[in-house]
């Protein structure tokens, strides 16, 4: 497989020719791309999901099915698009991606902030992507897309996490909130979070990591 990261949080797995939508949200692109086979959001946030993003995906692949949690459900059920509800401990194979989805909810962001479902995804057993969440899978992962910056962000915590993940590989996503000073001050904690048993891989929104 191949990860082409784009910017935030979206991203686009290509095995073959069958393609796979990570998070497209406000602050990606226009994900406009053929071949899609799945679009799967971890939550409902808009800087994961937009309808108008969706949609594009769908309307240039009518065959892709729509995967995440119950909020996003809720979130494109106005915009008349279908989503296939998942939850921890579901599986799904879409074309040549096995899919399995590990965690329930958001990291807090604040008291008076509603915590709502996010649920990560293992895609083809290698590669996981958390969404907005400290989510550890019971699994071995071997490549870890890393959130780097968010309001509910620390990056005490993210160390933490990465160290308990324990992936062979990390990139950085969920980077839009910071600036290039930080983003280098964080992507330098990630490395020193995966110390010598891991490798940090920085990819710039359109470049590409073999899984």
């Amino acid at each position: 497989m191949e990860v082409t990261k784009l910017e935030h949080a979206c991203q686009i797995v290509t095995e073959g020719t069958a393609r796979l939508v990570l998070d497209p949200g406000e602050l990606t692109r226009p994900v406009d791309t053929t071949g899609v086979v799945a679009v799967v959001v971890t939550h409902e946030h808009p800087d994961h999901v937009t309808p108008e993003q969706v949609l594009r995906i769908t309307a240039a692949n009518p065959g892709a099915v729509v995967i995440g949690p119950e909020g996003v459900r809720a979130v494109l059920a106005d915009a008349g698009i279908e989503v296939d509800v998942v939850t921890h401990g579901d599986h799904r194979t879409v074309g040549p991606f096995t899919l399995d989805f590990h965690g329930t909810r958001h990291n807090v962001i604040h008291s008076s902030v509603p915590v709502v479902d996010n649920t990560g995804v293992l895609v083809g057993g290698r590669l996981f992507h958390p969404g907005d969440s400290y989510t550890v899978p019971d699994v071995p992962v071997e490549v870890l897309a890393a959130p780097v910056g968010a309001p509910w962000l620390k990056v005490g915590e993210l160390m933490d996490y990465v160290a308990a993940v324990g992936p062979a590989r990390a990139y950085p996503v969920h980077e839009a909130t910071l600036s290039d000073v930080g983003y280098a001050m964080h992507t330098g904690r990630l490395r020193e979070a995966l110390g010598t048993a891991g490798e940090l891989v920085v990819l710039r929104p359109g470049e590409s990591l073999t899984v």
